[in-house]
């Protein structure tokens, strides 16, 4: 690493420390990008050269490319039913796999083959980082803060917003209210997914339930992941609300069938609108944070 990237990352990480407080026992400051709207982060996996994983609260297991697992010698312990927006797949599971990031060691009790990974993606990290630390996500400052949430303090001005995990989900669940023109509103409950790369992605039958399919549509489109495509009409919504905090005109993806949510969700919120703020992922509080003022 050059000297002037040391001195800007030295300089992100003192940032970091000053936004969440000294005594927040910060494990580690690592740097992220965003690409294509999804949160990369740097790792290495048994003391491999770093590699590129996509954080992503939408997965229970975290997953690698089949190859890099054999590159890595893991034991293939067994295989499971991944499930997606448009279906699901079968894949290997494997043990033996410890993550470093900046210090930080996160060591899941299998992770999974993952074959349908985009190629400048050497897998995706799931919910068992969220479940061991804290995590702060800022786009803004392109930085992923990892905190011992023992010793977590939050004492800043941000927006709390309660997470639960209903019927023993993994993805965080929010209550959100979309505002509506005519003066109207829309409650849901919706999956906080930053592995989605949208603002706000709507099942069919919550959307055609809550006339919302008819509202500012633009163009049909599609969204893919585990098990294959689904055909969407994109647009946007008036606003939408989280707690007292309300973001114009988000980016929505109407669902024509089905839904990338679980059953009795309104959809997910996705990085389009999550990356507006900086956000503490607390799930030992059953809690998020969003701060404004951040710069994506």
């Amino acid at each position: 690493m050059s000297v002037t990237r040391l001195i800007v990352f030295i300089a992100l990480a003192f940032t970091a420390l000053d936004t969440i407080g000294a005594d927040s026992n910060i494990i580690a400051t690592v740097p992220i990008t965003l690409q294509r709207g999804q949160i990369m982060v740097p790792a290495q996996v048994n003391d491999s050269e770093p590699l590129s994983f996509m954080l992503d609260t939408g997965f229970s297991m975290t997953m690698l490319r089949p190859e890099l697992a054999a590159k890595l010698k893991l034991t293939r312990v067994g295989e499971i039913t991944v499930e997606g927006i448009a279906g699901e797949e079968r894949t290997g599971t494997y043990e033996g796999a410890v993550f470093n990031m900046g210090g930080a060691a996160y060591a899941p009790r299998r992770v999974g083959g993952m074959t349908s990974t985009r190629r400048r993606r050497d897998g995706i990290i799931g919910s068992g980082l969220f479940r061991q630390y804290v995590l702060c996500v800022d786009v803004g400052a392109k930085t992923l803060t990892i905190l011992n949430p023992t010793n977590f303090n939050y004492g800043g001005s941000g927006e709390i917003v309660p997470l639960r995990f209903p019927r023993r989900a993994t993805t965080p669940v929010i209550d959100a209210t979309i505002q509506l023109t005519n003066g109207l509103t829309v409650k849901g409950a919706f999956e906080i997914d930053t592995g989605c790369d949208s603002g706000i992605c709507l099942g069919s039958d919550f959307a055609r339930t809550n006339n919302l399919i008819e509202v500012d549509t633009t163009r049909s489109g599609s969204k893919f992941g585990v098990g294959g495509g689904a055909s969407t009409r994109s647009g946007h919504l008036p606003q939408l609300q989280i707690g007292a905090l309300k973001v114009d005109r988000p980016e929505t993806e109407f669902f024509l069938e089905g839904s990338p949510a679980g059953r009795g969700l309104a959809g997910h919120i996705g990085m389009e609108v999550l990356k507006k703020f900086r956000i503490y992922f607390d799930y030992s509080r059953q809690r998020m944070i969003l701060e404004v003022g951040t710069k994506p």
